[in-house]
């Protein structure tokens, strides 16, 4: 398995960055990302090679004929690498929210009669929990603990999934609307 170091190597290079954007939205024939990225289709096999060898994207086999698709559940176990381990010893029926109290700097708004953590540590956002991989059906001051768990607290990050850059166009011009 790749490591952490291998796979931000092959991602400094702009073109398989790139290529990994392009498979994140779709699969793509491996002529077709060559052509979408303006590069020769050995450049793009080479390229799509490095990112299959560590593990970011795979091919399907058809024939003669290879499919890309981008493997993102990859990406977020890299980021996974950057998490904050902690260990707390709490009382039983103790609740999520008071063990979090133990080890962080907790901000909790009040939302409809529900706490929602919207800063950890000086760190602003709205965060999610999940108890040993699940997300629970209840807030986090509701979820009482009665045995040994792994609490993972995720932030919801606002992450672009498309970028549109429109252009007004001008109202001097034949064909533009007015405002």
């Amino acid at each position: 398995m790749a490591t952490i170091g291998d796979i931000f190597g092959v991602l400094r290079s702009r073109t398989r960055r790139e290529i990994l954007r392009l498979l994140l939205k779709r699969e793509m024939h491996l002529s077709g990302i060559a052509r979408k990225l303006g590069i020769s289709v050995a450049q793009a096999s080479k390229h799509c090679s490095l990112l299959e060898d560590k593990g970011l994207i795979e091919r399907r086999v058809f024939g003669r004929t290879s499919v890309f698709r981008a493997k993102p559940e990859r990406l977020y176990e890299l980021l996974d690498f950057f998490a904050e381990e902690v260990s707390v010893e709490v009382e039983p029926g103790t609740n999520v929210l008071e063990a979090l109290k133990q080890v962080a700097n907790v901000k909790v708004e009040r939302i409809a009669d529900r706490g929602f953590v919207v800063s950890i540590d000086g760190e602003d956002g709205y965060y999610v929990y999940e108890v040993n991989g699940r997300l629970p059906d209840v807030p986090m001051h509701e979820f009482t603990l009665s045995e040994n768990v792994t609490v993972e607290l995720k932030k919801v990050v606002n992450v672009p999934k498309k970028r549109m850059r429109i252009k007004v166009k001008d109202a001097k011009r034949p064909g533009s609307r007015p405002p």
